[in-house]
């Protein structure tokens, strides 16, 4: 039953990691307050657009 001893460790060792992965992306996202970048961003797919003159 040795194999079923790595798997066990291998899915503690991969909780782990996702949790602190999932710790990261929170901390980049909501801690570093990069509020003027996300803003950048969320307006990309307005800039092209063109404004009718003729309503």
């Amino acid at each position: 039953m040795a194999i079923q001893h790595v798997f066990d460790d291998a899915s503690r060792v991969m909780t782990v990691v996702s949790f602190a992965t999932f710790l990261g992306i929170l901390a980049w996202a909501f801690l570093l307050r990069k509020e003027r970048d996300f803003a950048a961003t969320a307006a990309i797919p307005f800039d092209d657009e063109v404004e009718d003159d003729y309503v």
